[in-house]
């Protein structure tokens, strides 16, 4: 485990409590093989994950006076998912503090997503009782307020879904997606996909990920109507 001195060094924190934090970079497994108890990272957790979704709905509501209640519920459940949260994990090397027990000491946490997130709303949760409402809310609203500020709401659309739905009143059968071509080198790829429903061709989309490309081809279906 790393010097949590660092740690604080990156977050341009001087902690009142440094015992909070390691708390907070504590698994479970790490108190069984120590035989301690009530002392690893889920109630922090608790209030991490609370308080980074207050900021976010926040920021929404501030900033995002196009969107409905509906919306911002999107909005903030897109942004504050497990990827975004791990993504942040990585970007701060919080993997590099986490205190486990020898079940985990071979296993790459990195690539153990779920953890990382927890670990991440730990932190802001030991932030929050540490550091107080103030210093926490500007460092998780520096997070995402740019995310919120710009955020399409093209993001909100499940036009997939929107479209099996509407197919569904007539038969079982699912609309499937297959790939025409994939344009471009490999690390700046364009997918080129095609929405089906049986033989008959709904729509075509582009995106930079096959994902993007079936939307774009649902949403086309959608916009030109569909007819079976």
């Amino acid at each position: 485990m790393k010097d949590l001195d660092y740690f604080f060094k990156d977050f341009n924190l001087k902690p009142n409590n440094k015992a909070i934090y390691e708390i907070a970079f504590t698994h479970s497994s790490f108190n069984f093989d120590a035989k301690t108890s009530h002392k690893d990272y889920e109630r922090l957790e608790f209030m991490g994950d609370s308080f980074i979704n207050f900021v976010v709905a926040d920021l929404a509501y501030n900033l995002r006076g196009d969107l409905d209640q509906g919306e911002m519920t999107k909005l903030r459940s897109t942004l504050v998912q497990q990827q975004g949260l791990t993504k942040l994990a990585k970007k701060y090397n919080l993997k590099d503090y986490i205190r486990v027990g020898k079940s985990l000491q071979n296993q790459d946490l990195e690539k153990m997503p779920h953890l990382l997130e927890d670990i991440f709303e730990a932190v802001i949760g030991a932030m929050y009782v540490d550091q107080g409402l103030n210093k926490t809310y500007d460092f998780v609203r520096n997070l995402f307020y740019e995310e919120v500020k710009n955020f399409s709401a093209e993001q909100l659309h499940d036009y997939k879904s929107t479209l099996q739905e509407l197919l569904q009143g007539e038969t079982r059968q699912t609309v499937t997606y297959k790939v025409l071509d994939e344009i471009g080198p490999q690390h700046d790829k364009t997918f080129v996909v095609e929405a089906c429903y049986g033989n008959i061709i709904l729509g075509k989309g582009r995106g930079k990920s096959k994902k993007e490309a079936e939307q774009n081809a649902a949403k086309e279906a959608l916009k030109k109507g569909v007819v079976l």
